[in-house]
């Protein structure tokens, strides 16, 4: 039986990436090379199963993949879209609201301090603007996104990486930043792939590197 062919979907940062036997952080393993193509076969929250050309694999952070560009569509087909940061965009505004109408009710004397502070546990939010680009925290997925105003992709990532129950399965939406399977060209205009109109952004990091 023939073994199936190897088939690329991202490569390693250019910094290269760490590694894990298992979706554990406390099971390191050696760490992949940079730029190094890497096909992934299995998701289980933030962590992806990243497979090489000699066959072996291991566990990664699988929000600091960079997808490789789909070969482009064929004719008659939809043009391609990139990850729509409107979304993230909209959840970051809404979140960011609501707490401004906490500060309004405590201010107003409507809320005490000790309701306050129940109320508004576990709110995170988080958005740098600066001309036309802008960076996004994204709490469902603990990371810092960066936009230039048409893409969205993955800038740093605030914790390691984890397991959530329930989200093991769910694909996320086509053309998110970190959509399985996007559609045909899904990153060709994506930060991280160098694509940007006006060029790409620093290469993925953790935000320890800002310390």
């Amino acid at each position: 039986m023939t073994a199936p062919a190897f088939l690329p979907s991202h490569i390693v940062p250019p910094d290269g990436m760490a590694t894990w036997s298992a979706p554990d952080a406390t099971r390191p393993t050696v760490p992949l090379d940079p730029l190094l193509p890497v096909q992934v076969v299995e998701r289980r929250g933030d962590w992806a199963l990243a497979l090489c050309s000699n066959g072996w694999s291991a566990w990664v952070d699988g929000r600091l993949l960079l997808p490789i560009p789909h070969r482009p569509p064929a004719a008659g087909q939809p043009p391609a879209r990139t990850a729509d940061p409107r979304p993230l965009l909209g959840a970051v505004e809404s979140e960011l609201g609501r707490y401004r109408r906490l500060v309004e009710e405590l201010a107003a004397g409507r809320l005490d301090g000790e309701s306050f502070g129940q109320r508004t546990r576990g709110m995170r939010v988080g958005v740098v603007v600066d001309g036309e680009a802008v960076w996004l925290y994204d709490a469902r997925h603990e990371r810092w996104c960066y936009c230039d105003g048409v893409s969205l992709a993955t800038y740093a990532v605030a914790a390691g990486p984890s397991v959530r129950s329930g989200e093991e399965d769910a694909p996320d939406p086509p053309g998110s930043p970190d959509s399985q399977d996007p559609p045909a060209g899904a990153y060709e205009a994506s930060p991280v792939d160098g694509g940007a109109a006006n060029g790409p952004p620093p290469a993925p990091t953790r935000l320890g590197d800002f310390r």
